[in-house]
């Protein structure tokens, strides 16, 4: 589904502050995987990202999405094969409108967005069935402005809305890192639910080595640039935070230094 070939992408080449942040990167997603991405502070975890969604143009190698090279692609027009969700709450939903209105404009991703039409019975009915997943009583408030909802319940509708038009790939940029312990928690398990139904290909950045070990079925970790770390099936099932720490030293030969993604 997802074809990283070769890629690098330098920041301001030639100069003192140049920075390779993705070294000759390649990497291969199959479909319906769910890889959990982990690294410290300029591992290159962003970057790849951006690169994938077309935030920014790559200097050499291939992104290739479900057998359609998309290298050159802008940003805009890479769109429709992706959904995302950023670590800020209050990206990815509009808060002047209502939580059916939102609902609405995700659902004609792709086509003309209007609503001038305005949202038929059967939508509202659909909508209402799809904010039942959540359990967090949206159903009851469909009316409601968006921006009257709690970080917590705008990112879930956030995660609903990416992934109401099934998207290729639905990339999570650190998507709980802005919530308490115990909301970002729910996120994760309606992530892990919504993936699973929809039989998602999904990269789920995260700053906390236990829920990279505790969801999807591999783990990467990259180190200046590159995967240092690529880890799945019945090996990722049994890792724990202190194999995972051992493998990194072994790997790099220095310590892991963010007691963020440690201690979570």
């Amino acid at each position: 589904m997802l074809e990283i070939r070769n890629v690098t992408k330098v920041f301001n080449p030639g100069t003192v502050n140049e920075k390779v942040a993705l070294n000759d990167f390649s990497l291969t997603l199959e479909d319906g995987d769910f890889v959990t991405v982990i690294g410290g502070n300029g591992a290159g975890k962003s970057t790849m990202m951006n690169a994938i969604a077309g935030v920014w143009l790559v200097d050499e190698g291939q992104i290739i999405i479900d057998g359609e090279d998309v290298t050159k692609l802008p940003e805009h027009k890479r769109a429709k094969y992706l959904g995302r969700v950023f670590q800020d709450p209050m990206t990815g939903t509009a808060a002047t409108m209502n939580i059916e209105e939102n609902l609405a404009l995700a659902k004609r991703r792709g086509a003309r967005r209007t609503l001038k039409s305005g949202i038929t019975k059967k939508e509202r009915e659909e909508y209402r069935e799809l904010l039942k997943i959540l359990d967090l009583g949206l159903e009851e408030r469909m009316t409601s402005k968006v921006g009257l909802l709690s970080g917590g319940q705008r990112q879930a509708l956030t995660l609903l809305m990416a992934t109401l038009q099934k998207p290729k790939i639905l990339l999570l940029d650190e998507h709980t890192a802005a919530l308490d312990p115990k909301t970002a928690a729910k996120v994760l398990d309606t992530t892990e639910l919504i993936v699973n139904r929809e039989k998602l290909t999904t990269m789920m950045i995260t700053h906390n080595m236990k829920d990279a070990i505790a969801h999807g079925n591999r783990l990467i970790m990259l180190m200046d640039g590159r995967i240092i770390l690529d880890i799945k099936g019945e090996e990722k099932k049994q890792l724990t935070v202190e194999q995972l720490l051992h493998k990194f030293e072994e790997v790099s030969g220095e310590e892991f230094t963010s007691d963020k993604a440690i201690l979570g």
